[in-house]
């Protein structure tokens, strides 16, 4: 989904079109790097610009290069590098799902060729696979060591039937093995000397591929692996039912570049899924009425359908958030995680967390959303809370827009404004000094409840701390403000955060204990010594037992 991001930041660019060579690597790598897409590291190579310009032509959101050996001319198909319909399609998209289906439109294009000389989609054959599994009456589910020696390295030459008989198989085999890693270590060497590629390559490969096929907004993540959303199941039987094409290069990159037929784009097509997703709201106990709904055109039908699927997902969050306080030690170890400024922690034997090098700071806003679902309590819906958006794993797509607060939760008594970055510089008063207390005033005026802010970074700068302790803010009328906005470091947060959990006071009375207790002094302190005191009260917090705000 951050591809959506780089290829706005690139259609309001003066670049387009020229980013090949040294260049145009630099410049795109310095646009990502300004708009916030990716966070610029030592990277002397300037492999960004190009791996992002690789991954928008692959999937047809920008023109690719066409060699004088594929039998047409870049005159045929468009302006190399310039965005192409499908690429527009998904600047326009402004929901998940519309991103979603921009993706599966990409992915269904059959790109990749086989040994008979025709092309197919690995999405369909992936699919193909999860629907004869279910089909034999077992959870459509690979898991990683499954996708990787086995679904990635087959094609529908290989036969749907043959290949989930070879998973199984393998499945039936790697249960029995009494260590797991040694196993899966084995079958990669067993892989390399048959297939004469490296061992990395295996699980490099499944790595890459897990992350396109969540993209389509087909599959959730199962483990390490991958299982077929309920609701998609109608979708993905559509989606197998061809699976060799043979097509000419020029019309398969026209089709990419364009976008792909789905089967939904039919009505007869779109009505049978639509019926298989009514039958799916009984499992939640979702009630919901297509009386008076026009279902006329495929466009009408899926509308429904998206709003179905956008109710099922909002029940989905409710039960994600009621899980999440048995959760808190992940939540806290996601924090510490990136308070290191590492992108991979090993919190057992067999489990490590992991976060993209690029989306660090849409982790930090999904750390501190899944926190204060943890805390409880809350008045608002979890999808209230977050301004940012998830995706059908609850993970981070984005970060909140600028022009709102990151998190905003409510209680019966009082509201706390969350507001976080990974800026430490001298700069970091600057970009969030104005930004964070116009959110909070706009809340203040808003509710008629205490409103606090808490603001989140690695490192406060000493002039950010001095901006909230004096908490001052005009109104368009000239009437001044005094803000409760309280700078933390992550660290500082993570402790406290640990701390109610491990004497089991989760309460958000105790987050405002803390606040309270840390703007009390601010009056008689200057910006270092608040920051000092602040300190001292995160690590001396007393908890208060009670009712719950």
């Amino acid at each position: 989904m951050r591809i959506r991001d780089g290829l706005i930041a690139y259609s309001q660019s003066a670049i387009q079109g020229d980013i090949r060579r040294v260049e145009g690597d630099i410049a795109f790598r310095e646009l990502l790097g300004k708009s916030g897409v990716v966070s610029l590291g030592e990277d002397k190579t300037n492999s960004v610009g190009r791996k992002w310009r690789a991954a928008m032509c692959k999937l047809g959101f920008l023109y690719p290069e066409i060699k004088q050996t594929m039998g047409f001319t870049q005159n045929d198909l468009g302006p190399l590098d310039m965005i192409t319909p499908s690429g527009w399609d998904l600047i326009r998209a402004e929901t998940v799902p519309a991103m979603q289906e921009c993706f599966l439109r990409a992915m269904v294009t059959p790109m990749t060729e086989m040994e008979d000389g025709k092309t197919f989609s690995p999405l369909c054959w992936t699919m193909a696979i999860l629907v004869e599994i279910k089909q034999r009456g077992l959870e459509p589910v690979l898991n990683f060591v499954e996708i990787a020696y086995i679904v990635q390295t087959t094609t529908p030459v290989n036969g749907v039937k043959e290949t989930v008989d070879r998973i199984l198989s393998l499945r039936k085999e790697r249960e029995r093995a009494e260590r797991k890693r040694v196993f899966d270590r084995e079958l990669y060497a067993r892989g390399a000397v048959e297939q004469k590629r490296a061992e990395g390559t295996f699980r490099d490969y499944a790595d890459m591929n897990i992350r396109y096929l969540k993209a389509s907004g087909m599959v959730q993540a199962k483990g390490k692996g991958i299982s077929l959303i309920p609701e998609k199941y109608a979708l993905a039987v559509e989606l197998s039912k061809e699976l060799s094409f043979d097509m000419s290069p020029l019309d398969l990159y026209r089709t990419l570049c364009k976008g792909s037929e789905l089967p939904t784009d039919n009505s007869e097509v779109a009505n049978e899924v639509l019926r298989e997703l009514l039958e799916q709201l009984k499992a939640y106990d979702i009630s919901y009425s297509v009386a008076g709904k026009p279902l006329d055109t495929p466009a009408q039908i899926n509308q429904v359908r998206y709003e179905i699927e956008e109710l099922i997902f909002e029940q989905k969050e409710v039960a994600y958030a009621n899980a999440q306080a048995s959760q808190w030690e992940e939540i806290a170890e996601y924090m510490d995680l990136i308070a290191s400024k590492k992108d991979k922690k090993r919190v057992s034997e067999d489990e490590e967390i992991r976060i993209p090098r690029t989306e660090a700071p849409a982790y930090l806003e999904w750390s501190l959303w899944r926190a204060f679902l943890a805390i409880d309590s809350l008045a608002n819906k979890p999808y209230e809370v977050r301004n940012f958006k998830i995706d059908q794993d609850f993970l981070p797509v984005s970060t909140a827009p600028g022009r709102m607060p990151d998190l905003v939760a409510e209680f019966n008594d009082c509201v706390i404004v969350i507001e976080v970055t990974l800026s430490e510089s001298s700069r970091q008063e600057a970009m969030e000094g104005e930004p964070v207390r116009r959110h909070v005033a706009d809340l203040v005026a808003e509710y008629n409840k205490p409103v606090y802010g808490l603001f989140i970074a690695n490192r406060i700068d000493t002039n950010t701390a001095e901006t909230f302790r004096t908490g001052i803010w005009y109104s368009q009328d000239d009437v001044m403000q005094r803000l409760q906005i309280v700078p933390f470091t992550l660290k500082q947060f993570s402790f406290f955060f640990r701390k109610m959990f491990t004497t089991n006071n989760h309460s958000p009375e105790n987050v405002v204990s803390l606040l309270s207790s840390c703007g009390a002094k601010r009056d008689a302190l200057n910006a270092p010594e608040w920051k000092l005191e602040i300190e001292k009260q995160v690590r001396n917090a007393a908890f208060v037992s009670g009712t719950k705000l």
